[in-house]
């Protein structure tokens, strides 16, 4: 058995992936919170007074957080952060999806420049690393080109991030499964 086993939470790198309200970002708090660090936030988001649906969602993550956690406002430099994070710190980055379409507009080859930047960034972070994904690929493939970059770059920077942390866990239908259990990682 080994220390992650025994007890999650205290691994480096965790990855809570799953639908668009299916409990991922509370089951993510719950586990920065048993985590027995500091708890950083890392809100990915970026606001927009003109759009009163998403300001609500944010204020919606903003109430469900502790008091003595800090919140960091980071649209774009992850990888800097990560790297700059404390041991005894936990940082909760929600979200992977919201991170990825805010660098939407960069061509292909920055995009890989950019996504691999924050992979070294996790191998260079001393501080426990907690990241929310949403699963964007389980229903049809988008009608426009940018809905299918976001889905395949998406999917393909979250696999990447599992196949580096553990546990990694699916939220659907307010349950919890850890997949680093469960399931069989893909050979390389």
């Amino acid at each position: 058995m080994t220390n992650s086993d025994a007890n999650p939470t205290q691994s480096a790198l965790i990855l809570v992936t799953g639908a668009a309200r299916s409990g991922k970002s509370e089951w993510a708090e719950y586990m920065a919170a048993q985590s027995g660090k500091a708890v950083v936030y890392i809100a990915t988001a970026q606001s927009d007074p003109h759009d009163p649906e998403w300001q609500a969602r944010i204020a919606q993550h903003q109430q469900r957080r502790p008091a003595d956690w800090r919140t960091l406002h980071i649209p774009l430099e992850l990888a800097a952060t990560l790297r700059q994070a404390a041991a005894s710190e936990c940082l909760l980055v929600d979200s992977l999806g919201t991170w990825l379409a805010n660098w939407l507009e960069q061509d292909e080859s920055t995009w890989e420049q950019t996504a691999q930047e924050l992979l070294d960034s996790l191998a260079q972070t001393v501080a426990q690393v907690i990241f929310v994904a949403e699963e964007t690929g389980w229903g049809v493939v988008p009608a426009y080109p940018i809905g299918r970059t976001f889905r395949d770059r998406l999917g393909k920077l979250t696999r990447q991030i599992g196949a580096l942390a553990n546990p990694v866990y699916l939220v659907a239908g307010g349950h919890v499964l850890n997949l680093s259990q469960l399931g069989t990682p893909l050979p390389h």
